[in-house]
């Protein structure tokens, strides 16, 4: 940013944004709250009282909607560290302004996605046994299940991204601290841990920051080549692959850049003043990003199609063929549609990619096209295996359906509410980086620098 403002000014901005709601804000708090309760856990609840069968999944498909929609959130969840860990590494200034909108993604979309271990459980009062830990009966998990292996992945990402989220957010919580009252204040003030902005405390912070960066990011990479494993391990058609582990990593960060840019559009033009700070020249970034992970994912994509194609099993052709040509092959062209042809279509014009609108439909696309591919992978997959004795269609039941909305809902709710308990862009982050460019002569011509502060 070449128009930097004052600190004051521009702490006043974020707080201006965090304590204004209007009767709109309101309305879309208490209605995605009541789809929480309903679509959620109403659905839910009813399917613990009446049984898991009131779901779609029955012989041979037992991996449906809860499944893909778990590795959906999952996916999202990637967002947050590529945007901020990965691009903090590699030293993107873009990033300065929406590194906390991403992360935040991170924690509510595991929060989201953290729920299907336990809702597929089915007798969720029983989910301790996926815990490792010494018993009375001497009974250990069975740790070749999936559901154990999810737990773990979850719980250790969970964690890790809290923290990651929670360090730099402590120089804004003090500065909130600093200018509310009430119960707000009293919040921000445990929230701040005496933060008081010394050199020592802002040189403790930058190196915890450094090291959570580098330390997060095989985290990352590890989560989802273990929900790449849950898939990979088995002697399913069309399943058993070892590139599963990188193909998975880059769907994920493509669906979790692409849910990035619309939560950017969102904010940028629901909230007060962020149009300051998330503009075109950010969408243009995240742009670039998208369309080059599109080739990567089709790169994958394709390979894993000639892979398997030309390893001669029938049974995995004959797949691979009704995914094309089957009754739910719409599914397959929605997911090339949306995952290849409009971001190769589109994304290469620097016109679309500083539109903010149009990249808000092409990301919107995108995540479609991404739950097509996590659909296409479980249940049209499972649907057709070595013997016709265990072919089978798959029918989501509306209780599935129900709970799958109600996960969104819940991660909207989060989001809306989170908006207003915390300052979404990391004033010092910003202010930084405005310190850190600088514009120099090159021949007649001005152009951006950056230049290392001091740590």
């Amino acid at each position: 940013m070449f128009d930097p403002r004052p600190r004051e000014e521009m702490n006043r901005m974020v707080m201006e944004a965090m304590t204004t709601t209007t009767r709109r804000y309101w309305i879309w708090l208490i209605a995605l709250g009541l789809g929480v309760a309903v679509l959620l856990f109403g659905a839910w609840g009813n399917m613990i009282l009446t049984g898991i069968g009131v779901a779609g999944v029955r012989r041979p498909i037992f991996w449906g909607v809860f499944i893909v929609t778990f590795v959906f959130w999952i996916g999202i969840s990637h967002a947050g560290t590529f945007v901020s860990a990965i691009l903090r590494v590699f030293k993107a200034e873009f990033r300065r302004p929406f590194t906390r909108a991403a992360e935040l993604m991170t924690t509510f979309g595991l929060a989201a996605g953290a729920l299907y271990p336990l809702i597929h459980l089915g007798r969720v009062w029983v989910f301790y046994w996926m815990i490792p830990y010494p018993n009375a009966r001497w009974l250990w998990p069975n740790f070749r299940s999936p559901l154990v292996w999810d737990f773990l992945a979850i719980t250790t990402y969970l964690l890790s991204s809290t923290i990651y989220l929670y360090l730099p957010l402590v120089p804004d919580l003090a500065m909130a601290r600093d200018r509310t009252k009430g119960w707000r204040h009293t919040i921000y003030k445990l929230l701040a841990l005496g933060w008081r902005g010394t050199e020592a405390e802002w040189y403790r912070l930058r190196k915890a920051i450094n090291i959570f960066a580098f330390a997060i990011i095989p985290v990352m990479f590890s989560v989802h080549t273990i929900v790449s494993w849950d898939f990979a391990v088995g002697m399913v058609a069309g399943w058993h692959s070892t590139i599963f582990g990188p193909y998975f990593i880059v769907g994920a960060i493509l669906s979790g850049v692409a849910a990035v840019v619309t939560i950017l559009f969102v904010l940028r033009n629901t909230m007060k003043h962020f149009d300051y700070f998330i503009r075109v020249e950010h969408f243009d970034a995240l742009g670039k990003l998208l369309l080059v992970f599109s080739m990567a994912w089709a790169y994958f994509f394709f390979n894993e199609y000639l892979l398997s194609w030309y390893g001669g099993d029938a049974a995995v052709k004959q797949v691979l063929t009704l995914h094309a040509t089957g009754p739910a092959a719409w599914v397959w062209y929605t997911m090339l549609i949306c995952n290849v042809a409009i971001p190769w279509l589109t994304l290469w014009n620097k016109t679309i990619r500083r539109t903010p609108w149009a990249m808000f439909i092409i990301t919107l696309l995108i995540n479609v096209g991404m739950y097509a591919e996590r659909y296409t992978i479980i249940p049209l997959t499972l649907g057709h295996q070595r013997s016709p004795f265990d072919w089978g269609v798959y029918n989501p039941q509306w209780t599935e359906i129900s709970i799958a909305l109600g996960t969104l809902c819940l991660f909207m709710f989060l989001y809306l509410a989170a908006s207003r308990l915390i300052p979404l862009v990391p004033v010092w982050e910003v202010q930084e980086g405005q310190m850190a460019h600088t514009l120099r002569k090159v021949g007649k011509a001005e152009v951006p620098s950056v230049t290392e502060l001091e740590e």
